[in-house]
Order: C-alpha cells, then structure tokens, then sequence
C-alpha cells in the first residue's frame, strides 16, 4: 500500500470481508492455524471459514533431484539488501571465465545496457522505457505525483490526472529491479540474459529514470556490479507500509497482519446492502458493466496436461522447409514479443484474415510501414542494424507463413 492515502474521495460502498478479517482473526485456537492474507485462521475440520485447507501428510516421490545448473538457472531472487545479487558471470547456469581462465566478475556499463535494451527490450518498452503499446512505460514520472489517485476507474468522471508510476517513481527497490530482469526478461526468451547482461540493463534503465548511485548521477561510463549496487536508493524506498522488510525476518508479517486486521482501513462511508451497483452508477448497471475482461481465448493454454517432468530444455527453435533459419531468428528477436502476442493488438503470425487486411494496402506500402514505423510499432521493430532488404524479408517470412 502507499503511504499517500486517497482523501479526494470516499467510496459510498464498504466491503464487508474488513470486518469479516477482523473477526476471524480475533479468535484463539490452540491447534492448526492458516495464514490468509498476512491474518491467521484457525482452522476446524479440515477448513477455515467456508474454505479446505489441505492438511494431508503427503510426501511425493516423483522426478528426480535438481541438478547444480538447473538450481542456479533459477535460484535468481535478490532481496531489498543486496542478499542473493552474484558477484562472478554466467549465463544458462554456466560460468563465464575471463581471459586467463578465472571466473569473470559480473558486471555491466549503462552504454552496453542501452545497447542490448535497443535489441531485446525497446520493441516492446519503447525507447529510453518511454512505453509501447500494450507494456508498461519503465522511465519517467515524478514521486510526488503519487498522491494523485485515479479513484474509481468505473466513475462517470474518473480522475485524468493519473500518475505515472515507473521504476524511477514507484519502485522502492533496484534488486526487483534486477531480478526481474533475470527471471522474465527478455518476453520471447525469459532467463537467457547472462549476469553481466542483467546489471547492464538495469544500469540504463537505472540511467534512464535519473536514479543516483552513492549520490552521484550516473553517466554512460558506469558500470553497475554487486559491490555498488546497494549505494542505489530509490526515490520511493519509504513509499509503502507497513514496513516488511524488516532485520527479523518474523517483524514483517506481524506487520503486514497487525495492518490487515485493522478494520478502519476499509472505509469509514455508509454501507450499502442493496442495489449498490445500481445506486451508485445508474439504472440498469450491473457488475457486467463495471468489469474488465480478458479478450484472448486462454482455453488452449490453460487446458495443458498436467506432468511431473521438471528437466530443464531448451526451447526449439523449429523452421519450416525452406525457411532461411537467419530471417526466422531475426523475427522472433525483434518481431515476435508483439506479432505473436494477440494482447498487443498487432497482426499475429498466422492470422489469414488479419494479413490479408493489411495487404490491402499494397505490399510496398507494407513495407514502408514496417521500416519507418507505424502506430507503436518502432521503426523496423527496433532492428536498426537490419538493412532495408534484410527487414524486408522478415515481413515476407510473415506474410508467407500467414497465407
């Protein structure tokens, strides 16, 4: 929560699980406790409240034990101190030497971030984080602005003055930063950034928001490592309560308990029990009309079979027949974070009908488009070390693959 509360307005509709919380976790129960929500309940007859809670004594005996690389591959967390941030290179759990054969230091300039940022990152982000259609601007906005609130977006007249929340603004630590980075970065190959890679990424993104290491601003020569890392303080590091990141690691949650327990964070306005929906935004309105929906079909992904298989496998990178495999890896570098992703709204590989909508146009203006940029799509996609005649067939690669 941010410490900034919203006094432009009060909400005429209170809901009822505050109290409900509040109740619950005033109870005493010698035996078995759940955790909900940072409040505890206890639990009877297998449940709590009108919840099971599974408290089988199971111990699973499938897969096979975790290999060295297959550990480090993911044990990426980093926390608010610096605690799990590496000091030598690797990359797909493998260490990078330097020259003489030693383990190379992990390290990575603001210069070299913008570089790779361009290649893997901008497509989507937009240049220097400035935002892309469909994903998050990374860069900009002020922390002050935070006391600004958009109410409630289901008003007739929502607050247009919103603000920006970025990793300059918002965020109150770097280390999310880069463990972001490390763990889902970048959206068409999550977890193949090497070490160094990630700290140069985060220094330009760092750059970017104008953020000071050891209070001085940071130029394209500075190299981001683990021994400065924690000299980086963020502009909103006191911006959120309650406070959980705390020295005793149990201070946190009875923190974060203490304030979910707290029935006055709910509201303070007159409770409505009956055609609320309707009393507050017109007749005829139901929750349908308040509601945001997914508008992608998630069935074929969702419905995948379930398997004990853990081993870690590279993706395939598959080409069809007579497919230049150099043009094919070009468009899922810089194409396919957008034309693969039907949330973005871009033309999909594959989809027939969208493609031939935009062959209406004529092929050399579709051309044109795709190497100057239209709407949110960037200039060759952000594939400015492409030539012309090299972006040109990846957009014939799609259009093939989409007849």
């Amino acid at each position: 929560m941010f410490k900034l509360e919203n006094t432009k307005k009060l909400s005429s509709i209170i809901l009822g699980f505050g109290l409900s919380a509040l109740l619950a976790s005033s109870l005493v129960a010698s035996n078995e406790m759940s955790v909900d929500g940072a409040v505890k309940y206890p639990t009877k007859d297998g449940k709590y409240g009108p919840y099971h809670v599974n408290d089988q004594n199971v111990k699973y005996k499938n897969g096979r034990k975790a290999t060295h690389n297959e550990i480090e591959r993911w044990n990426v967390d980093v926390r608010p101190d610096g605690t799990g941030l590496p000091k030598y290179d690797e990359k797909l759990g493998e260490p990078i030497l330097d020259d003489d054969g030693k383990p190379a230091i992990a390290e990575g300039s603001v210069e070299w971030g913008e570089e790779l940022y361009d290649a893997q990152c901008a497509m989507c982000h937009g240049e220097f984080g400035a935002g892309g259609k469909g994903y998050p601007t990374l860069a900009g906005g002020k922390t002050k602005d935070l006391v600004i609130q958009r109410l409630n977006p289901a008003d007739e007249n929502p607050n247009p003055d919103v603000a920006l929340k970025t990793i300059g603004s918002y965020w109150p630590y770097a280390s999310t930063l880069w463990w972001y980075i490390k763990d889902s970065m970048p959206f068409t190959a999550p977890k193949t950034l090497s070490h160094s890679e990630t700290y140069a990424i985060t220094a330009f993104l760092l750059y970017s928001n104008g953020i000071k290491v050891n209070g001085k601003e940071m130029d394209y020569e500075f190299v981001l490592n683990k021994e400065n890392f924690n000299q980086i303080v963020m502009p909103n590091v006191n911006g959120f309560y309650p406070e959980v990141d705390t020295k005793d690691p149990h201070q946190g949650p009875k923190n974060m308990q203490k304030l979910l327990s707290d029935p006055t964070i709910y509201g303070k306005g007159t409770r409505c029990m009956s055609n609320c929906i309707e009393k507050q935004y017109g007749k005829g309105k139901t929750v349908d009309d308040l509601l945001l929906k997914i508008k992608v079909d998630l069935a074929p992904t969702v419905n995948q079979p379930i398997s004990v298989e853990r081993t870690w496998k590279e993706p395939k990178k598959e080409v069809a027949n007579g497919v230049d495999p150099v043009v094919a890896e070009n468009y899922a570098t810089y194409c396919s974070a957008c034309h693969a992703n039907k949330a973005i709204g871009a033309p999909v590989l594959g989809d027939k009908d969208a493609w031939a909508s935009v062959l209406e146009k004529g092929i050399d203006e579709v051309y044109d488009n795709a190497i100057n940029g239209i709407n949110a799509m960037p200039p060759k996609g952000t594939a400015m070390n492409l030539s012309d005649d090299e972006f040109k067939k990846i957009v014939d690669y799609i259009i093939d693959q989409s007849k």
